[in-house]
């Protein structure tokens, strides 16, 4: 009975299966029957009414349906907003670009004069009461451990320099330079001045280092292991150095001079056309703001240098025509060219790196508080840098040989004779201590208000960011081989919390300290994003990894490179 029942179901089953594929079937075939009634159809709309289509399209061709097309035809910018708003945002940022721009450049500007003005005027006094100090220490007896100061130790170093550059400086002949210059055809003198340009960024980029090469031996603690060739050495490059570099300098404005005293004015173009070749140069680089910032710095130092120049070649040729007033409206035309060059060139610049880069035109605004922040930090108690040394450092300014040159020329250029001519020097003097001292005054009152506009005053109680790293690595030093327990492990102070580094070094291994730096919330102003590389700590010891330790991120602020070649993208 089983199998008959299961015989019965399987044949019912095969009979829906059969049934199912039959009707499968024929669906395929009315399919198929369709499709084939479509391309007949077709094929006979195609036989029937290929020539009124053919007269159709011809119509549709017609030139006047096309002119009246393109006439009328429409598109909506609404659909694309957010492209359109950045390219208006673009255009605001060009146009804002000349006015912030310039706003940097007069506080650069005014940065660089009093730097440039203090060698003139304060400099001079500073040397005498350190000298006075040295000549009655004697008398007065050993008050304290040093004879000088270290602050009084470089003033009278950068005094003895003075003097003795300017007595080897008297025996180079002006007028001599100025006739060989100007026997040169005009492309050698074209290709003499970029040399120039070049030499000179090379000796600033070098000057700095040996004078503070020299500040630091004179001023160093004494340890019993000497690490340095000695003082004198030092002191006779710096010597060499200051030297040299006037006399690049003067041949420089010699050039100037000569480009100013031809007849055709063919080398003063060249010479200016020159700088907007500096625009092919860098505005098709990628340019980040710290990069930005550093080439700023560098177009303030150039500009400052430019105007000091200028002021050496109206000098030399009043000279050369008795001082007649009538001459110098003669040169004016040609000093506007030169000014009006400098500040096309560097506002086309600015403008195009900015575009190019995605750089707002409120950076700027950051580039003047930094700037702001090295003068309020070296008039603290704990500085540690002349004023004058931290805008040399920051901007590739060194005032020392272009004040000289200028005291050289001035020297040759006026004749003093006479009780009335002292007399005139003297106040002359005491008028540019005046102006030195307003505007130390007006600069200090800017930056307090640019570092408080940037929330930047906690920074100026912290200790300077070379000082933080030195004091550490002199403790990761000290104490390479301490082991530390525990409850002495390192912690990193970050917005107020202290978090104690989870190590678990081997019990059998003595662990390094390595030293954190405190930082605030502060420190991520004036930063970009240049990338966060791990940094491993290794072991000198046993060469196995200790701590990982992000590195932090460029800081405006620690940026102490020279910016006259600012252009070098790394």
């Amino acid at each position: 009975m089983a199998d008959s029942l299961s015989s019965g179901l399987g044949e019912e089953q095969e009979k829906e299966n059969e049934d199912r594929e039959r009707d499968g079937m024929a669906a395929k075939t009315e399919k198929n029957n369709e499709k084939d009634r479509v391309t007949d159809t077709l094929r006979s709309n195609d036989k029937n009414g290929g020539s009124n289509d053919k007269k159709r399209n011809l119509s549709d061709l017609s030139l006047v349906r096309f002119i009246t097309t393109e006439l009328t035809r429409g598109y909506f910018l609404e659909h694309n907003e957010a492209k359109y708003t950045e390219r208006r945002e673009r255009v605001y940022t060009c146009l804002r670009i000349p006015k912030e721009l310039e706003k940097l450049m007069t506080f650069g500007f005014f940065l660089c004069l009093d730097a440039f003005l203090y060698v003139f005027t304060l400099l001079p006094l500073r040397v005498i009461l350190a000298l006075l100090r040295l000549l009655t220490l004697p008398c007065c007896g050993l008050g304290g451990s040093r004879l000088l100061q270290p602050a009084q130790v470089c003033d009278v170093l950068k005094g003895f320099i003075m003097v003795l550059c300017y007595s080897m400086m008297s025996y180079v002949d002006y007028s001599m330079m100025y006739h060989l210059i100007r026997g040169q055809s005009v492309i050698k003198l074209y290709i003499i001045y970029n040399m120039l340009e070049v030499a000179d960024r090379l000796f600033s980029s070098f000057g700095q280092d040996i004078l503070d090469a020299l500040y630091w031996t004179a001023t160093e603690p004494k340890e019993k292991k000497r690490a340095h060739i000695g003082v004198i050495p030092h002191f006779l490059m710096a010597v060499l150095y200051v030297f040299l570099h006037a006399i690049l300098i003067m041949v420089q404005a010699t050039t100037l001079n000569v480009a100013f005293n031809s007849h055709n004015k063919s080398l003063l173009t060249i010479m200016m056309s020159n700088n907007f070749v500096e625009i092919k140069g860098s505005v098709f680089k990628k340019f980040e703001k710290n990069n930005l910032f550093q080439m700023s710095n560098s177009d303030i130092k150039e500009r400052f240098t430019n105007y000091i120049l200028l002021l050496i070649v109206c000098l030399r040729n009043m000279e050369q025509f008795s001082w007649n007033p009538d001459h110098l409206w003669v040169l004016f035309p040609d000093v506007v060219m030169v000014i009006a060059s400098e500040v096309a060139v560097d506002v086309v610049k600015h403008a195009f790196i900015t575009k190019f880069n995605d750089i707002s035109a409120d950076v700027y605004g950051e580039y003047r508080a930094s700037l702001a922040f090295d003068l309020l930090s070296s008039r603290q108690k704990n500085a540690y840098t002349d004023y004058s040394d931290s805008v040399s450092r920051r901007m590739g300014f060194i005032p020392l040989p272009l004040a000289l040159l200028l005291i050289r020329v001035v020297t040759s250029s006026v004749k003093i004779q006479g009780s009335l001519s002292f007399m005139c020097v003297l106040l002359f003097y005491l008028g540019m201590i005046t102006l030195k001292v307003l505007n130390s005054i007006l600069l200090l009152g800017t930056s307090c208000g640019f570092v408080k506009e940037a929330n930047m005053e906690e920074k100026l109680f912290n200790p300077p960011p070379s000082v933080v790293s030195s004091r550490a690595n002199s403790r990761a030093h000290r104490t390479k081989h301490v082991h530390i327990s525990p409850q002495q492990e390192p912690t990193i102070e970050k917005g107020g919390i202290s978090v104690a580094a989870e190590v678990s070094p081997p019990p059998s291994v003595a662990e390094s300290s390595v030293p954190t730096l405190p930082k605030s919330d502060s420190d991520t102003f004036l930063t970009t994003p240049d990338g966060d590389e791990d940094e491993k700590i290794i072991n000198a010891d046993t060469g196995l990894e200790g701590l990982e330790q992000r590195t932090p991120k460029k800081d405006l602020l620690e940026i102490d490179r020279f910016t006259i070649c600012g252009n070098r993208i790394d």
